[in-house]
């Protein structure tokens, strides 16, 4: 538990909730893009091999 506190900087003001959702709002919405595209290609890839 110390070790974690030893990076936190308690000077700096708290962060409002609004700012930070959107930020990994989109950032969410990347990785789900990735996501779909990776198994689109899963698909294809496989169906070109076995095919």
């Amino acid at each position: 538990m110390t070790a974690m506190r030893e990076f936190s900087d308690d000077s700096e003001p708290p962060i409002e909730p609004q700012q930070d959702d959107s930020p990994r709002f989109g950032r969410l919405l990347i990785v789900l893009a990735l996501a779909v595209f990776l198994i689109i290609a899963i698909t294809f890839l496989s169906e070109a091999y076995l095919a």
